[in-house]
C-alpha cells in the first residue's frame, strides 16, 4: 500500500507540474516571437500541437487521446509484467526506486498529454531545441520529457541481469 501511496502522489504532483507549465506557457508565450533562452540553440515558443510526435495525425485528436487512454489503462492493468512490480526479491533497492521513478514519470507523461488532448483539443509544446536557423528539433512539452526519461530508465533496467540481486549482495 505504500508503495501505490508514493506512486500516486508522484505521478499526481508530477502532472501537476506538467499542466503548470503549460498554463504558464499559455499565458506567457507568443505562437509567433520565440523567447530566446540560449541564443542559437534553445527557445521557449507556444505550440498548439493537434497531432503527435513530429507532428504525425495532425486533427486526429480524437485518435491520439484514446490511444493516450488505451495505452495508459493497459499499462496500469499490466504493471507486474511491464515494471517487474512482483520481482522485488531478485532486486536491489536501487533497481526497485529506478523502476518506481519509470513507472511514475511514463503514467504523469501520458497522463499529461490526455488531460492536454481531452479538455483543449490539443497538447502545449513550448521547448524549442535548434541549431542557430538550420535545424530545429520538433517542439515538446515536460510530458514527452517524462515519457522518454522514463523509457531510457525502461531500457537501462531490461539491460540488468535477472539475477543482479545476487551479484550486488555477494560483493
Amino acid at each position: 500500500m505504500r508503495i501505490f501511496i508514493i506512486l500516486f502522489a508522484s505521478v499526481m504532483n508530477l502532472t501537476l507540474i506538467d499542466a503548470l507549465v503549460k498554463e504558464f506557457s499559455l499565458a506567457k508565450l507568443s505562437a509567433s516571437v520565440p523567447t530566446r533562452v540560449i541564443n542559437g540553440f534553445f527557445d521557449l515558443i507556444l505550440v498548439k500541437n493537434r497531432g503527435c510526435a513530429w507532428g504525425m495525425l495532425q486533427g486526429k485528436v480524437a485518435i491520439l487521446a484514446a490511444f493516450g487512454a488505451v495505452a495508459l489503462a493497459a499499462l496500469i492493468w499490466k504493471r507486474k509484467l511491464v515494471f517487474g512490480v512482483d520481482d522485488v526479491k531478485w532486486r536491489p533497492k536501487l533497481v526497485s526506486h529506478l523502476s518506481l521513478c519509470s513507472e511514475a514519470l511514463l503514467y504523469a507523461g501520458i497522463l499529461g498529454n490526455l488531460i492536454d488532448r481531452v479538455g483543449r483539443g490539443f497538447v502545449v509544446d513550448m521547448f524549442s531545441f535548434h541549431y542557430k536557423s538550420a535545424y530545429y528539433f520538433p517542439c515538446f512539452n515536460l510530458a514527452d520529457c517524462y515519457i522518454t526519461i522514463a523509457v531510457g530508465l525502461m531500457i537501462f533496467l531490461g539491460f540488468l541481469p535477472r539475477n543482479v540481486a545476487e551479484n550486488v549482495n555477494s560483493k
